[in-house]
């Protein structure tokens, strides 16, 4: 055992302390894979993660995510929380303004835009799949929910390393009074997100803004949503909302742009059912390339002993 460094950051929240919390051991060489899932379940945060020398001549640095039970290929929040932590620590990247981060699910780019205070770091979304459940299932899902079938625009079954059940809503106001039965939810192994558009996202879908007109630099003080986002979790009896999933609204970004649900860019956010302040900027680049964004911030800075 020995000190290394180790830092608490909040991920996708323009207010610190108001996202989702990450821990990260900068220093993780030499740790086996026991004693990082052992330190992840003390942790006991959504996910822990430890970087490493990359082993992919590509990557800058190599990344590995745990939950308190278990080894994620991919997540969101840790992906940019890791990153931030990585640069914050001294990490230089050896492509001017895009760091590569390797996981298990592969490699990761993540872009650097420290004009942008709200999302400085965006990663690329990853490859996703997407499959449609039956009504049958669906109805299941619903009924756990407390949502009617005429409720639901659209469902999915989304991919991208996380499994989600996709659900897109009418209105943002009914989604955020859900309460949903976490014991169903956990009986039938659903990870659920539900995601309803604001006004000012409709009005862009029908021809009353432009693409052009939407691209926009918000700041914090701009900040209104075009969607809004709640994600259920089936780790435990009682369900867990997360307050922001980043790798659930990259696979709902990728579905929801290739299938003309909304526009980019747009602005997600998430948690405030939970009191939270998250917000997911999702932009879209020439090559049609899907990009998630949002703040971090340095919380608690130290060492740990492992």
């Amino acid at each position: 055992m020995r000190q290394r460094r180790f830092l608490q950051i909040d991920v996708f929240s323009p207010t610190p302390f108001r996202g989702n919390p990450l821990a990260v051991v900068v220093d993780a060489a030499g740790m086996s894979d026991a004693e990082m899932q052992n330190f992840a379940r003390w942790t006991n945060l959504s996910e822990t993660t430890f970087l490493l020398p990359p082993t992919n001549a590509e990557a800058d640095y190599q990344v590995r995510i745990f939950t308190p039970s278990n080894e994620l290929p991919f997540a969101g929040h840790p992906t940019l929380g890791s990153c931030h932590a990585w640069l914050y620590t001294g990490g230089r990247p050896r492509t001017e303004g895009v760091v590569v981060q390797q996981s298990k699910k592969g490699l990761v780019d993540i872009r650097i835009d420290h004009s942008n205070k709200d999302a400085p770091l965006a990663f690329a979304a990853p490859s996703s799949t997407r499959t449609v459940g039956s009504e049958e299932e669906l109805a299941a899902v619903l009924e756990a929910l407390g949502l009617q079938r005429n409720e639901v625009a659209a469902h999915a079954k989304l991919n991208n390393g996380p499994l989600f059940w996709a659900l897109l809503t009418h209105d943002p106001d009914r989604l955020l009074e859900l309460t949903p039965d976490t014991s169903k939810l956990y009986a039938m192994g659903v990870e659920v997100g539900v995601a309803a558009l604001y006004p000012q996202q409709n009005a862009a879908l029908i021809g009353r803004a432009s693409r052009e007109a939407r691209a926009f630099n918000r700041s914090a003080e701009q900040n209104s949503p075009d969607l809004e986002v709640r994600v259920f979790f089936n780790a435990t009896t009682t369900s867990v909302e997360d307050p922001i999933t980043g790798s659930f609204n990259a696979s709902l970004a990728q579905w929801l742009i290739e299938e003309g649900h909304v526009r980019a860019p747009y602005l997600v956010a998430q948690g405030t059912a939970i009191d939270r302040d998250g917000r997911v900027l999702i932009t879209q680049d020439a090559e049609s390339r899907i990009w998630v964004g949002g703040a971090c911030h340095i919380c608690i800075d130290g060492t740990v002993t492992l």
